[in-house]
């Protein structure tokens, strides 16, 4: 172009740099992390409320009814009862945030303060130790089981959902007790109860684990296998399938490889949900066994109005059961390609 002088100038359109948009599935995670974080915080204002609503006072627990008002008042002020509702909520939320989660209010009766993170550590490591060893033998096994329902009709489909039938009809304590029954008194094979020394992992002795993960087995994966078989069932149903059961494609390929394949989105939730049931529903099984896990120590906290106890084990479960909910979003969201192109 021409200036007023006379003199030509070129112009060059210089574009901006594109900026780096964020991989979809990284928002995705940040999101859901974030949704995570806010449901997380709303459930420790339930927990914290709901035990403090607790009936009976952890003064009169660990002093007794005529303890002296000078150590009421000290036990008081050492446990931040003497503040108000709201100071002591936030005292308290930042101390699970950064670690510190006091001392458990029952030890303190003993005169040998225990530390609650260490409780929730022990305990919670011998509830984990169940729950993996569980769903490791149940995942792979309910696949089996439900795409073998889905793939044969007839008498192999008939028995395993009679036998799912059946053990969804009973609940822990009553499975626990027969295979006590079985195992111990009339085999005398296995312990009847699962006690793990102080000190030690439940794995240094693998035969008292045997018990309760037969139970949590047989209570929990008629769920996922009657869930993984309507979803291969469904996807067996298809017009995909259909066509290619035309082409000639043999049906063990199309059981096992597109059905089963196609069919995983639904059974990774069914597999979620079992395994938020099966953090909740493990309080029977550890107290049919005397397994000193989480639900354990829950119990022996609400008999004890340990609340600072109570409180840091509902919110580790509170924390297990979003994080297993943002893994399963996760891997459905990998599973399924046209979920990451919907972002």
């Amino acid at each position: 172009m021409t200036d007023l002088t006379g003199t030509t100038a070129i112009e060059f359109a210089v574009e901006p740099a594109p900026r780096r948009r964020m991989h979809p599935v990284a928002g995705f995670l940040g999101w859901r992390l974030l949704g995570g974080a806010l449901t997380w915080l709303f459930a420790s204002v339930l927990i914290f409320v709901a035990t403090e609503l607790l009936p009976g006072n952890v003064i009169t627990v660990v002093l007794g009814r005529n303890a002296r008002p000078e150590a009421v008042a000290a036990l008081r002020h050492q446990l931040g009862l003497n503040q108000a509702v709201v100071p002591r909520y936030l005292e308290w939320l930042k101390g699970f945030v950064t670690g510190n989660w006091g001392f458990s209010s029952a030890s303190l009766a003993t005169g040998n303060p225990e530390n609650v993170r260490h409780i929730v550590a022990t305990y919670g490591a011998n509830t984990l130790t169940l729950a993996a060893i569980a769903m490791l033998i149940l995942i792979p096994l309910s696949l089996f089981l439900g795409t073998l329902a889905a793939g044969r009709r007839g008498w192999t489909d008939h028995t395993i959902v009679l036998g799912s039938l059946i053990a969804i009809s009973l609940p822990e304590f009553v499975v626990g007790t027969l295979l006590i029954v079985v195992f111990f008194t009339l085999l005398d094979l296995l312990p009847p109860v699962s006690l793990v020394p102080p000190g030690t992992s439940a794995l240094s002795n693998p035969r008292i684990l045997v018990l309760p993960v037969l139970t949590l087995l047989l209570t929990n994966m008629a769920w996922s296998t009657r869930l993984v078989r309507s979803g291969t069932r469904a996807e067996l149903s298809s017009d995909y399938v259909r066509f290619a059961d035309l082409l000639g494609f043999p049906r063990r390929r199309l059981v096992w490889r597109l059905a089963l394949r196609n069919g995983l989105p639904v059974s990774v939730q069914a597999f979620a949900l079992i395994a938020q049931y099966m953090l909740g529903g493990i309080v029977l099984t550890e107290a049919v066994f005397t397994y000193p896990g989480l639900g354990t120590a829950l119990v022996n906290a609400v008999i004890e109005r340990d609340i600072p106890v109570v409180q840091a084990i509902a919110m580790v479960l509170a924390a297990l059961y979003i994080v297993i909910n943002i893994l399963a979003d996760l891997i459905v969201l990998l599973l399924v390609p046209r979920l990451r192109t919907a972002l």
